[in-house]
């Protein structure tokens, strides 16, 4: 969500002139191997020609939903074959695609991309402008923020899949079994969390031993604007208001022992969340599908409230979401495109997709009672989608993440990440996450102020 919540404007400039200054450095050492791809050109038409057509291409995916996708779009078109590949989340993605990419040969014809990550690979003249394919049309068909990420002055680098507004996904049973309600606050989300582990010891509120992307969500959440740009210019101020208030406020839970220190995503995780020692999640509201697919003895079990809040008032963040794009080694572009378009565009992809849990970006389903209103088996009958298209109205305005933001995550847990392991302040390891931050910065070729 890199540059989701500025203006359109500041966000175009921005990325003009933030693609000059990393002429340098890291991202250019990734745009180097280019060869053997292509540099744009196409058109809509070429996109028909090439479906029917037919030909192979790979998709990189971790989604739920890929799979079923996938074989839907092979039965609309069966000259074409898609070979689905899931190289890992996020930022273990990401490192195989950079490899690739600095090799020159190796990436996929289609990737997953989060929206904060989709400046850095765009400004390493990774990715194709898909706008010569006619992409540009499809602007009204999604909401404006995840539009915004994957549109840089008028270039189309993607189509956005999802978005992730947060909430609270909590174990309504474990909550239950030990008198506690959904929290509304921070203090009372504190308080559940030392009623649940004196109760029973082998419970946790949640689970975290240091996540950048929750890190910056959650200072997102409460009114942060750690980082700013305007061209070459950056500022990184990771001890602002709001960046102090996550981080006393979660301190609580770090030096209390109050978090669970299973890693996020493994298998003890899931694990946790089916047996109830893991009781909540404070997430994107992509979760869903996630948790039907991969703890599927908690169905029944979990419900989604609003996300705890500092003074009880609405007010949330986005926490991943993204889209997908075709990078520049595809060798049939044109095709990349058509299967891309059908993923994020067509009916009945987009169907397939909220049937897996993910929450849309399109306008048209955000806003359609049968998504809205549907009852949810494995939440216990509860239309949770009541809750989180509500949060997406409540996101906090203003916040932007950095353009080089995938390298910033890369280096979190050598920083921000120590504080879990020793109990200690969270606020010292903000600050040396600031202090490689601005180094790197301007060894990229920014200005860089703190």
């Amino acid at each position: 969500m890199t540059f989701m919540r500025k203006g359109t404007a500041v966000r175009r400039t921005v990325f003009a002139v933030a693609a000059a200054a990393l002429s340098v450095g890291a991202l250019t050492a990734c745009s180097g191997g280019n060869t053997g791809g292509t540099t744009g050109g196409g058109s809509a038409d070429d996109i028909e020609k090439a479906l029917e057509a037919g030909g192979e291409i790979t998709y990189w995916s971790w989604t739920p939903s890929a799979e079923a996708q996938v074989a839907a779009f092979q039965a609309k078109y069966p000259n074409v074959k898609v070979n689905l590949v899931n190289a890992g989340t996020n930022t273990e993605e990401y490192t195989k695609l950079q490899n690739a990419i600095k090799a020159g040969s190796g990436a996929p014809d289609v990737v997953q991309i989060e929206y904060y990550a989709f400046p850095q690979f765009a400004l390493s003249d990774s990715l194709l402008d898909l706008a010569p394919y006619g992409f540009g049309d499809l602007e009204s068909a999604y909401a404006s923020g995840p539009w915004g990420a994957v549109d840089f002055d008028g270039k189309i680098y993607g189509l956005p899949q999802d978005s992730g507004p947060m909430a609270l996904f909590y174990n309504k049973t474990v909550f239950d079994q030990y008198g506690i309600t959904a929290p509304k606050t921070w203090d009372e989300y504190y308080a559940a969390a030392q009623k649940l582990h004196a109760a029973d010891p082998t419970k946790y509120i949640t689970a975290d031993t240091g996540d950048s992307g929750f890190t910056t969500s959650m200072i997102w959440q409460a009114g942060g604007t750690p980082f700013k740009a305007d061209g070459t210019n950056v500022t990184i101020d990771l001890q602002d208001a709001g960046s102090k208030k996550f981080a006393e406020n979660w301190n609580r839970l770090i030096e209390g022992g109050l978090l669970s220190s299973t890693p996020s995503w493994s298998d003890e995780w899931f694990k946790g969340l089916g047996d109830g020692s893991i009781a909540s999640l404070v997430i994107g509201a992509w979760m869903p599908g996630v948790l039907e697919s991969s703890v599927k003895d908690g169905a029944g079990n979990w419900a989604v409230a609003p996300i705890p809040t500092y003074d009880g008032k609405p007010a949330t963040a986005e926490n991943g979401g993204g889209g997908q794009a075709v990078t520049k080694q595809s060798k049939n572009p044109a095709l990349a495109a058509g299967f891309l378009k059908w993923l994020n565009n067509d009916e009945e992809s987009l169907q397939i997709f909220a049937e897996s849990g993910g929450f849309p970006s399109t306008t048209a389903q955000l806003s359609d009672p049968a998504f809205v209103d549907k009852k949810s088996d494995y939440f216990g009958g509860q239309a949770i989608n009541q809750v989180l298209t509500e949060a997406s109205g409540d996101v906090v305005k203003g916040f932007s993440y950095l353009p080089f933001q995938v390298y910033a995550n890369s280096i979190y847990g050598d920083t921000v990440g120590q504080a879990y392991s020793t109990k200690g302040d969270l606020n010292e390891g903000l600050k040396a996450w600031q202090e490689q931050l601005v180094t790197y910065g301007n060894d990229q070729g920014f200005s860089v102020n703190k």
